[in-house]
């Protein structure tokens, strides 16, 4: 079976291609995070496909127990890196099959890191996973890109130099997916290719999506400054809600 692009891109170089991603922004995001998610002191949080663990870091500054777990062994192995303290626990595991049992008081999803994969059944079998790892009455926040913004904002083409490397990245629309192709040239080596293929759901997706999942919508913002969400306007689209029950 070929490569899944989620099993390739996520390496050493995407820590390059991603670097100017900062803690502050995500300890800003985090505390927002917080408040909406109605997380009582000491919280245990987990963090889904929690790359190398930015806000996963940042939820446990805030003082909260977190789990954070990710499939890519480079990402989680610059997450433990991060943690000199060793406040996180780490795991390595797929979305769509947690090795873990919770249950959790939230479960948080960020930074789009949801819908790559091409079938309704399996982007669904994420959320399907969030309501089996929350407990009763337990929250979840998906924050996901706005595909209506994405689709009239895309950029076709940039790039940009780091140091000896000149990263090049081609977006584009294709069969309800949006596309990010990444080349990596650096002098006297062959370039390096990558692909990001990301399903574009709306929000009237994720409802139909959430149907038999036991998680209720509550909230729907367009940013982490509390921004009302707008279809036509909003960079983000970040769902909040509860799972069912007492």
């Amino acid at each position: 079976m070929a490569e899944a692009w989620y099993e390739k891109s996520f390496g050493q170089d995407y820590l390059l291609v991603y670097k100017h991603r900062d803690m502050q922004g995500a300890q800003a995001e985090a505390g927002r995070m917080t408040g909406w998610l109605k997380l009582a002191p000491g919280a245990h949080v987990f963090d889904l496909c929690c790359g190398m663990g930015r806000h996963s870091l940042a939820l446990a500054k805030e003082g909260y127990q977190v789990t954070g777990m990710d499939l890519s062994e480079v990402l989680l192995a610059e997450a433990r890196r991060m943690d000199e303290h060793r406040q996180v626990e780490w795991v390595r595991g797929d979305m769509r099959r947690v090795p873990l049992a919770g249950p959790f008081d939230a479960v948080v999803n960020l930074f789009t890191s949801f819908g790559y994969f091409e079938t309704d059944e399996e982007n669904g079998a994420v959320l399907r996973e969030i309501g089996r790892l929350l407990k009763p009455g337990g929250r979840f926040l998906l924050d996901f890109m706005n595909a209506r913004f994405v689709e009239r904002n895309l950029v076709p083409y940039s790039e940009r130099q780091d140091g000896s490397v000149r990263i090049q990245e081609s977006r584009s629309i294709e069969n309800g997916f949006v596309c990010k192709r990444i080349v990596l040239s650096e002098p006297g080596k062959p370039d390096r290719n990558y692909q990001e293929r990301v399903r574009l759901y709306q929000l009237g997706d994720f409802k139909r999506l959430l149907a038999g999942t036991g998680l209720v919508l509550d909230q729907v913002h367009g940013d982490y400054e509390n921004g009302s969400y707008s279809e036509e306007t909003s960079k983000r689209l970040i769902l909040v809600g509860t799972r069912e029950g007492e």
